[in-house]
């Protein structure tokens, strides 16, 4: 195992990210090559946490202003990340890395239901758990579960892996002038409204101090230098 800043670590992907150009589905060429960045990270020695949003199938807020019942749409989005899960699951461990997928609601036949004890006690055992079907409550994000199941699993910090270099002043898709920020902290997240992660997620991590890195998925090794603790995207906390 070589040196790590942050030797267990709860990674959040979009659902997005899955889909890559497509918007929607799988670009199955896109989620082998997140996949080769797991099996980098594993190879560090990390204990890894792995939560995937489910917007590449169902958007359960979306969902909702169309005139859906909020609770019904957010349990189809919750049962979208279940399908993601099994998706990654299948394509880590054809690339051998051992995995379970533990979730919020009950559904033995395809993965575990999500026990505290028993997700330590895979990680101690070197397996990547995935954690899907958010927190089982409606009106949360996949953004508060993955804090929530960092906290829980006693992360040292949560990665979130997007399609930019990290947190902007604004939205850099559509202001060449925005800021990238390399620290910032989480009162200035909270004041400024940035859309980092939804602000009940921020709100969590500060009141725990669990720090935050965004950084840019697309970027080849960025994860498992984050780890090692080399500066990569933006560090909240």
């Amino acid at each position: 195992m070589t040196d790590l800043k942050y030797p267990r670590i709860l990674l959040k992907l979009s659902g997005e990210a899955l889909a890559g150009e497509r918007g929607f589905g799988y670009d199955f060429d896109v989620v082998d090559k997140l996949a080769d960045e797991v099996v980098r990270l594993k190879e560090t020695g990390v204990s890894l946490g792995l939560v995937i949003g489910g917007g590449n199938i169902v958007r359960g807020s979306l969902l909702s202003k169309t005139g859906m019942d909020r609770v019904a749409a957010d349990y189809m989005g919750m049962l979208g990340t279940v399908i993601n899960a099994l998706a990654v699951q299948d394509v880590l461990e054809r690339k051998g890395i051992d995995t379970r997928v533990m979730t919020a609601i009950r559904m033995e036949e395809i993965a575990e239901p999500y026990i505290r004890r028993r997700a330590i006690r895979h990680l101690e055992k070197e397996r990547t758990v995935i954690f899907a079907a958010g927190t089982g409550n409606p009106y949360f994000s996949t953004d508060t579960a993955a804090v929530l199941r960092a906290i829980q699993i006693k992360a040292n910090v949560i990665i979130k892996a997007t399609s930019v270099d990290g947190v902007y002043s604004a939205d850099p898709k559509r202001d060449p002038n925005a800021k990238l920020y390399e620290e910032i902290s989480f009162r200035d997240v909270i004041m400024e409204e940035l859309k980092v992660i939804d602000q009940t997620a921020i709100t969590l991590c500060r009141e725990n101090s669990l720090p935050l890195i965004v950084l840019n998925i697309h970027h080849p090794g960025a994860i498992v230098a984050a780890v090692r603790g080399e500066r990569v995207g933006t560090l909240v906390r």
